[in-house]
C-alpha cells in the first residue's frame, strides 16, 4: 500500500477492492455482538460485498438510481454503501434521527427507487414517507423483523442478497467498475438543515479519494501509517464519518470498530483501544467536564498536576519558541509524564496518535485542554459541499488551537474582500441536486463559496471567524462572531448550552440551558428540591448563572458581552429539531421558539 495509489485510484470501490485483496483474512469491520468483539474479514466483506451488488442489479435496479440508506452504524451499513456503489447505483444517506418529514423530502427529492434500513425501529418513521411515494420499488432489511406490505414495493432481507456465485459476482463487479471514473456521482449527502430544508450534495468518487489522499498523508507524514484502528462513534449518514471514519481507514488498510452509542463510548474506547478518533467538538467538551470532575475528587495534590498541565499547555498554546515549553517547566512536565498523562491516556486507550474534530467550531481552550493531557488533538475544517475535508492542523505545520490548519494537498483556496472563504479543486461537490438555483449561490467559476470568514495566518493555516449568514451585525454596524462567544460560554460549569443575538440591536442577549449536573450540585447545597423549571425561579439561582456570563463577559471585548439572558424551555436537542445530528444549533428554530422572549430583554 503506498500514498500515490490515491491519485490513480478510478473510485471508491476500485480503492476497497484492492485493499481486500492485499490484505484478505485480516479484521477489517469489527462489531459487538452477544457481548463480544467479532470481526469481518476485508476478504469475506469482498465476497458479501459484490454479492450484494449483483442481488441489487437482478431486483432491476438500473445505473445511476439512488438507494437510501438508513441504518445506525455497523459492518452492514459499510458494506450496503459499497455494494450500492458496486452496483453501479447511488448511496443515498440518511439520518436515524429523521423524521417522517425529512424522509419524505429525502425521497421525494433523490427520487429513490430502493431502500435500506436496519431495524423495526428505524423503519417506523420511514415506512408512511415510504408509502406516500410510488417511486420506490424495493424495500431491504438488514434485520428480520415484520415489514408491512406495501404495494408498489418488493421486500427483501439483507441475508438474502448474499447468497450465489462470489467468484461470478467479482468478475461482473470488477468489470463495472473498470468503467466508473472519479468525476462519476458516487452518492447524494443532504446537509443537516441548520438553517432550513436539507439539500442533496453531489459528491463524485474524486472529492472523496482527494480528502481520503490528503488525511493520509497527515498520518503517514506527521505520525507514522502503521496498522491503524478506528472507532465508529458519529454518524455515518454524515459526510464527516462517512469519509473520515468510513473511507480514510478503507484507503489506509485500517480496521473499523463500532461503538455502541454515546452511553458505553467511554468503555468502547478503553477495549478498542483507537489509533485515530474522529468526532465533533460537543463531545470533548463532555469529555473535558468529566475529566476534570473525575480528578477534583482525587485530592489536593491531583488537582495541583491539573492546574500545572494546564498551566504549561497554556503558555505553549501561546506559541512562544514555538511551541516549546519554558526550561524551568521541564522538571514538572517529566513529573506530569509520570503521573496524570498516563492516566488520562489510558482513559483513551494508551495508543491514540491522534483525535480529529471536526463537524463544527472547536473551543482553543479545549484543544489546549487535551494537549496539556498529553493528547494531540487536531481541528478539521470543511464541508459537505468539499467531501467534506478543506483542512487540518497538524504537527509538521505547527499545530495552533486557533486555526484550522493548512490546505489539504491539492486544494486551492482564496479570501474574497469580505472576507469569505473560498475553496477550488477535485474535492469541490458538482451541485446540489435538482437544485440549480443554490448550485449558481455557492459555486461560481469553480469556487466554492464556503460561507465561512476567515483568513490565512503567517505560517499557511486557515483561522475562521465565524459564518458569513452568522455573523452579527449589531445597530452600529460592527461584526460579532456568535459562535465563539457561545463556546465560551458552554465551557463554563454552569452553562450546559447557549444561543447569543443581537442583530441590529444596541448589545448582545443570550439564550441558555443550565447544566443539569452542575444545577443538582447548587439545589443540594441551598437546600432547594432538585427541579429544573422551580429552580430558574429562584433569585440565587440565576444570579448564579449570571455570575458564569460575567465571568466570560469579562474575557469579551464591549460590543461581544452578553448583557441579558433568558432560560430556555428544554435542551436543544436532535428531537426538538434545535440542533443537526451533527450537534450544531439550529438558530432559525431557536428564533422561531424564543423570538420573543429574546426581544423581551431589550424592554426589559
Amino acid at each position: 500500500m503506498h500514498l500515490d495509489d490515491f491519485d490513480s485510484c478510478p473510485n471508491l470501490v476500485s480503492l476497497f477492492l484492492s485493499r481486500a485483496d492485499e490484505l484478505g483474512a485480516k479484521p477489517f469491520l469489527v462489531a459487538k455482538r452477544g457481548g463480544i468483539w467479532q470481526p469481518l474479514s476485508w476478504a469475506e466483506a469482498a465476497r458479501q460485498v459484490c454479492l450484494a451488488a449483483e442481488a441489487l442489479r437482478a431486483m432491476g435496479l438500473k445505473e445511476g438510481e439512488r438507494v437510501v440508506l438508513v441504518s445506525e452504524n455497523r459492518p452492514e451499513w459499510c458494506l450496503a454503501d459499497l455494494a450500492i456503489m458496486a452496483a453501479g447505483l447511488v448511496t443515498v444517506p440518511a439520518y436515524t434521527t429523521n423524521t417522517e418529514r425529512d424522509h419524505t423530502h429525502i425521497l421525494e427529492n433523490s427520487g429513490a427507487a430502493a431502500v435500506i434500513v436496519s431495524d423495526a425501529k428505524l423503519a417506523k418513521p420511514l415506512l408512511p414517507a415510504v408509502l406516500a411515494t410510488d417511486k420506490v420499488r424495493h424495500l431491504i432489511a438488514i434485520e428480520s423483523f415484520k415489514l408491512p406490505q406495501i404495494g408498489h414495493a418488493d421486500v427483501h432481507e439483507w441475508a438474502s442478497l448474499l447468497t450465489g456465485d462470489a467468484i461470478t459476482a467479482r468478475q461482473v463487479v470488477d468489470e463495472r467498475v473498470a468503467r466508473v471514473g472519479r468525476a462519476d456521482l458516487a452518492c447524494i449527502i443532504y446537509t443537516s438543515g441548520t438553517g432550513g430544508a436539507p439539500r442533496g450534495v453531489k459528491q463524485h468518487h474524486g472529492m472523496i479519494l482527494m480528502n481520503v489522499d490528503g488525511a493520509a498523508r497527515i498520518i503517514a507524514e506527521d505520525f507514522g501509517w502503521e496498522e491503524e484502528v478506528f472507532l465508529s462513534f458519529l454518524p455515518l449518514s454524515h459526510s464527516y464519518e462517512h469519509t473520515g471514519g468510513q473511507y480514510l481507514p478503507i484507503g489506509l488498510g485500517a480496521q473499523i470498530w463500532y461503538s455502541e452509542g454515546l452511553e458505553k463510548l467511554a468503555s468502547n474506547i478503553e477495549e478498542v483501544r483507537p489509533t485515530i478518533m474522529v468526532v465533533v467538538p460537543r463531545l470533548f467538551e463532555v469529555l473535558r467536564n468529566r475529566i476534570i470532575k473525575q480528578v477534583e475528587k482525587q485530592g489536593r495534590f491531583a488537582n495541583y498536576l491539573l492546574d500545572r498541565a494546564l498551566s504549561i499547555g497554556t503558555f505553549k498554546a501561546k506559541g512562544v519558541g514555538r511551541g516549546k515549553g519554558r526550561l524551568r517547566d521541564k522538571p514538572m512536565d517529566l513529573i506530569l509524564e509520570k503521573t496524570l498523562r498516563p492516566k488520562i491516556r489510558a482513559k483513551f486507550g494508551g495508543r491514540m496518535k491522534a483525535m480529529v474534530s471536526g463537524g463544527a467550531p472547536l473551543n482553543p481552550d479545549i484543544g489546549v485542554f487535551f494537549d496539556s493531557m498529553g493528547l494531540t488533538m487536531l481541528q478539521g475544517y470543511g464541508q459537505t459541499e468539499s467531501g467534506p475535508v478543506i483542512s487540518c492542523n497538524r504537527p509538521a505545520a505547527g499545530i495552533k488551537m486557533d486555526t484550522v490548519g493548512p490546505p489539504l494537498r491539492g486544494v486551492e483556496l482564496r479570501i474574497a474582500e469580505d472576507g469569505e472563504i473560498l475553496v477550488r479543486g477535485e474535492l469541490v461537490m458538482q451541485g446540489y441536486w435538482r437544485n440549480d438555483a443554490e448550485t449558481a449561490r455557492a459555486l461560481e467559476g469553480d469556487w466554492l463559496h464556503t460561507g465561512d470568514i476567515g483568513h490565512i495566518d503567517e505560517q499557511g493555516r486557515i483561522v475562521i471567524t465565524d459564518r458569513k449568514k452568522d455573523m452579527i451585525v449589531n445597530d452600529k454596524g460592527d461584526n460579532i462572531a456568535p459562535q465563539r462567544i457561545e463556546g465560551m460560554l458552554t465551557l463554563q460549569p454552569e452553562i450546559a448550552q447557549a444561543m447569543v443575538v443581537g442583530d441590529r440591536r444596541p448589545y448582545l442577549v443570550g439564550l441558555v440551558v443550565p447544566d443539569a449536573e452542575w444545577a443538582l450540585e447548587w439545589a443540594r447545597r441551598e437546600g432547594e428540591k432538585f427541579d429544573i423549571k422551580a429552580l430558574e425561579h429562584l433569585p440565587a439561582f440565576r444570579t448564579a448563572v449570571r455570575a458564569a456570563i460575567d465571568r466570560v463577559n469579562g474575557d469579551l471585548s464591549v460590543i461581544e458581552k452578553v448583557r441579558q439572558f433568558a432560560f430556555a424551555d428544554e435542551p436543544f436537542t436532535i428531537d426538538n429539531e434545535e440542533m443537526t445530528p451533527s450537534l450544531k444549533i439550529r438558530r432559525h428554530k431557536l428564533k422561531e421558539r424564543y423570538g420573543d422572549r429574546l426581544d423581551g430583554l431589550y424592554r426589559g
